[in-house]
């Protein structure tokens, strides 16, 4: 987390609530709070009548219920999905079988860049790898329902197929989990990639969304300002790195050097943070490494 972006954690909204947080779309936070999730997954409901679900959430029966109980007398016709990890997607499928509903997304879980001879993915345990959409988006491709169109947004970094969504029927964008009002995301390797998410929010800042409904917490007003907020983060963090670097040269010590007083249940998604922010600088050719960047190996300040 960090203290120089203007974060809300105010958000007191219960489980299984339904609250219409912009003209046609309502939201409902499902029950899984954690130091990762906040409060819990947003689940969004899109239009009415013939709406489509955006994130279904965890596979949590009393999530689904609140969910399938928000939209009965409804058809849904898409479940849309920003990305593939397990606190997001699961819940899909027992949406689906209620409703007959088709799968939105960009594609299955993957990681953002090869595995290196002997890695494990340490996020593997978090993914849905279950999940295979029936309509696959790429950049600026637009889904259509009665009342409502939705444009997919790439924005990798935190995931690999992470999508956002523009809400054309108004001023606002379907964040996921790349842009929260409650912290910043984790980039975790080789899930996530520092760079891709880097370019992701350079793009963001083109887009004319002024609201973002974001995958958890609440929603973020003065989207350009936060999203211009986040960029200044993520550099003062390389920067702070680099710094870092003059003192020691392994991610555990950053980690305790950088995040000053840091929840010690965080402390691993940080070291994947300061890994992904080491494999960009690596990739820029500012630092150096002996072999593949790895979380038990030795970095230094290229010259």
């Amino acid at each position: 987390m960090s203290d120089d972006i203007a974060f809300d954690r105010n958000f007191t909204t219960p489980p299984g609530r339904v609250e219409e947080v912009a003209p046609g779309v309502r939201r409902i936070v499902a029950p899984n709070p954690s130091p990762f999730t906040f409060t819990g997954t947003c689940t969004y409901i899109v239009g009415r009548g013939k709406v489509a679900i955006i994130d279904p959430g965890p596979d949590n029966p009393a999530h689904v219920a609140a969910v399938l109980e928000a939209v009965k007398g409804e058809s849904v016709t898409h479940v849309v999905v920003t990305h593939t990890h397990r606190d997001h997607s699961p819940a899909a499928p027992a949406i689906v079988a209620a409703t007959g509903a088709r799968t939105v997304g960009e594609g299955p879980h993957r990681p953002s860049r090869p595995l290196f001879i002997g890695e494990a993915n340490p996020m593997d345990a978090s993914a849905d790898a279950d999940f295979q959409p029936d309509i696959v988006l790429g950049d600026r491709d637009v889904l259509e329902g009665s009342g409502w169109t939705l444009e997919a947004v790439t924005t990798p970094g935190h995931a690999a197929n992470h999508l956002a969504f523009a809400y054309q029927e108004g001023d606002l964008l379907f964040s996921g989990d790349h842009v929260m009002g409650w912290a910043t995301s984790i980039v975790a390797p080789p899930d996530g990639a520092m760079g891709d998410y880097i370019q992701s929010l350079e793009k963001l800042t083109a887009r004319p969304e002024t609201l973002f409904l974001p995958g958890h917490g609440p929603v973020i007003r003065d989207a350009d300002r936060f999203v211009k907020d986040y960029l200044a983060h993520r550099h003062a963090r390389e920067a702070a790195i680099m710094r870092g670097l003059e003192r020691s040269n392994t991610i555990p010590d950053l980690v305790r050097g950088i995040y000053i007083g840091l929840d010690p249940r965080l402390f691993g998604a940080a070291s994947l943070t300061v890994l992904a922010h080491l494999e960009h600088l690596v990739g820029q050719g500012l630092v150096r490494t002996e072999g593949q960047p790895a979380m038990d190996g030795a970095f230094r300040i290229a010259i």
